[in-house]
């Protein structure tokens, strides 16, 4: 595939312009329409991407493996384990060494106040592009995903769409704060209209929220913000029920200094809002047509309930899921 996006980083939506993206999500709705006819898009014949993982993954990992075949080339799946990386060997050599080897990186590193920095390192060391699979600021194949199943459901113009991201009760793990971040920061590009809802223990990173806010002055959404979930779910035509850990009421610097601590007070605070979920009485709150959205995989009966999840009527989250796919292959197809 012949395309000017050759070569070029993709750690983030927002290092991508409008136009950028717009030919992305056309390529994305090709390839799905081919997919489904089985149409051959063999674009990277005998082309090898490195995929790095420093998390487990499912949506992730398998719409990369799975797109790298179906463009006609070969995905290896490297964990920490299987590298040097155990043994502390650097973001610089191991970039140098993989971009001399094949035609693409990808890596997942979530850990708060490193995963975007140790993107950001093979990035500048790399003679071959780089794709964030998500790290602690950014979530940028999701996103993709994400706005494509909006625009299937909602046509392409969706000036004034009322999006509502509404932090959520969930027991599992403190979650990253990047699937929403990534959400605020693109949404509004588009003309989106987003209210955020979180407990005042939760908030997103104030650089984002800043930058966000300075997109959607550009893009003619608006983003507004609320403590309250309720209020948020009202007239809402999406909702978007998803936790993320409270790593925004800290500085970066003071976490890592005090990370024990700082997550013992997390799971404190956690613990005072189990009472944030996506249930039958809330949903009842949005528009009569919502959509529900979630990046999965969902904390089911914390989260969301069962009933709002697996409603056909509501629930988009499959399409959603699907769509990591076409999205990754239109990425790594235009810039591998």
């Amino acid at each position: 595939m012949n395309s000017n996006l050759k070569g070029k980083h993709f750690l983030t939506c927002q290092d991508w312009t409008k136009e950028e993206l717009d030919v992305v999500f056309e390529t994305s709705f090709d390839l799905k329409d081919k997919f489904r006819k089985e149409i051959s898009t063999r674009y990277l014949p005998d082309k090898t991407l490195f995929m790095i993982f420093f998390e487990q993954s499912t949506r992730t990992r398998n719409s990369m493996e799975a797109g790298m075949t179906q463009l006609g080339g070969h995905a290896h799946d490297l964990t920490e384990d299987k590298m040097q990386l155990s043994h502390g060997e650097s973001a610089k050599d191991t970039a140098i060494i993989l971009s001399r080897m094949g035609h693409g990186i990808a890596s997942r590193n979530c850990f708060y106040g490193i995963g975007r920095q140790y993107l950001k390192e093979m990035a500048k060391y790399s003679s071959r592009p780089v794709m964030s699979l998500q790290d602690d600021v950014y979530h940028p194949f999701q996103g993709l995903a994400d706005l494509m199943t909006i625009f299937e459901y909602f046509g392409k113009n969706v000036n004034g769409l009322k999006v509502t991201i509404s932090w959520a009760y969930a027991d599992t793990h403190s979650k990253p704060l990047s699937v929403p971040q990534t959400q605020i920061l693109l949404f509004p590009r588009y003309g989106i209209d987003v209210t955020v809802a979180y407990p005042k223990e939760f908030p997103l990173s104030k650089e984002i929220v800043e930058q966000a806010s300075r997109n959607a002055q550009v893009g003619g959404g608006r983003l507004n913000f609320t403590n309250d979930m309720d209020e948020a779910f009202e007239g809402a035509q999406i909702v978007i029920p998803k936790n993320w850990g409270g790593f925004g009421y800290y500085d970066v610097n003071d976490f890592l200094k005090n990370e024990a601590e700082c997550k013992l007070e997390m799971k404190s605070s956690l613990e005072k809002y189990k009472n944030w979920i996506c249930d039958d009485r809330r949903i009842h709150l949005a528009d009569k047509n919502v959509r529900l959205m979630h990046a999965l995989p969902a904390d089911r009966g914390h989260e969301v309930t069962d009933k709002i999840l697996d409603n056909p009527e509501i629930s988009i989250v499959y399409d959603e899921a699907e769509n990591r796919l076409h999205t990754a292959k239109a990425v790594m197809s235009l810039t591998m």
